[in-house]
């Protein structure tokens, strides 16, 4: 299959990767440059939308608009196009997006993925799913060539991304309540290694609690994913919580947490450096 892939940064550099590896002809386009092996380089975000399915991993909805919505190249990318967005977008603009395709006579569909870098290169990604049935089946086998599994969340893009927010609403809520246990059990002199290993053998054993646990107890916050993109999918769910209607206090207080670990100077560090300033400031 011929794809064009707008945006290979840590993440679309180990989707392209494995795309040529499954035999795929793979064309890309990124904003600050770089080579990948094997793959050809597009010279505008334009010629990637030439392709029978286009993967756009930008960071957010500003670099979205920036790249296809403000240059309104969407109305020149070739006929019968499948758009896949794979970034962590907000649900408004993921439903500004399905009006702007539909527009452009261009299939759209969602596709965040829930896994690192690392979990990229080796096929493990788990793939939220959401879009025109049509379109769905016309890149299951790119999907397939990224990701271990695709769970389908509806035929409407927004869902997916809903979900895909409320995923990573639930990482820094774990994250917080890591920590917390941490300040309370080592105020009783219980060593973290020895309290998370009652945890990660008992009520919680999940790859997130295996994860972050082990930069808790290493206090090694290098970044996989970045405080600031941890804090931009908080402001997210706050988004799509006030415009449902809803009132969630949990989400508030983490939101509010991310956002002084970030002040304080933990930015570019990664999401999980929130647990080091609890642990610090939990005076």
């Amino acid at each position: 299959m011929h794809i064009g892939i707008i945006g290979t940064g840590a993440m679309g550099r180990e989707i392209a990767r494995n795309l040529v590896a499954d035999g795929h002809l793979v064309c890309a386009w990124n904003r600050s440059g770089g080579e990948i092996e094997g793959v050809r380089r597009a010279d505008s975000p334009e010629q990637a939308l030439q392709a029978e399915v286009t993967f756009t991993m930008l960071s957010d909805d500003s670099s979205i608009r920036q790249v296809l919505i403000e240059t309104e190249i969407l109305s020149h990318a070739r006929p019968g196009l499948v758009h896949i967005i794979g970034s962590t977008i907000s649900v408004a603009f993921s439903q500004t997006l399905v009006e702007l395709h539909e527009a452009a006579g261009i299939a759209l569909v969602a596709a965040p993925v829930l896994g690192r870098p690392d979990v990229a290169a080796k096929r493990a990604l788990n793939i939220l799913a959401a879009g025109d049935p049509a379109a769905m089946e016309k890149v299951r086998p790119v999907l397939e060539a990224i990701g271990k599994r695709i769970w389908h969340m509806g035929d409407k893009p927004p869902m997916a991304h809903a979900a895909k927010i409320a995923c990573n609403m639930m990482i820094t809520m774990a994250i917080e309540a890591m920590a917390e246990a941490v300040v309370l059990t080592e105020a009783s002199g219980v060593e973290r290694e020895r309290f998370f290993d009652l945890i990660l053998n008992t009520l919680f054993g999940s790859r997130t609690y295996q994860v972050y646990s082990a930069n808790i107890i290493n206090e090694l916050y290098e970044p996989g994913f970045k405080a600031t993109l941890g804090l931009k999918d908080l402001r997210l769910a706050k988004e799509a919580a006030a415009v449902a209607g809803r009132t969630l206090p949990l989400l508030q207080a983490v939101h509010g947490q991310m956002h002084n670990a970030v002040s304080a100077g933990g930015g570019d560090r990664d999401w999980s450096v929130m647990a080091d300033y609890t642990i610090r400031t939990a005076t």
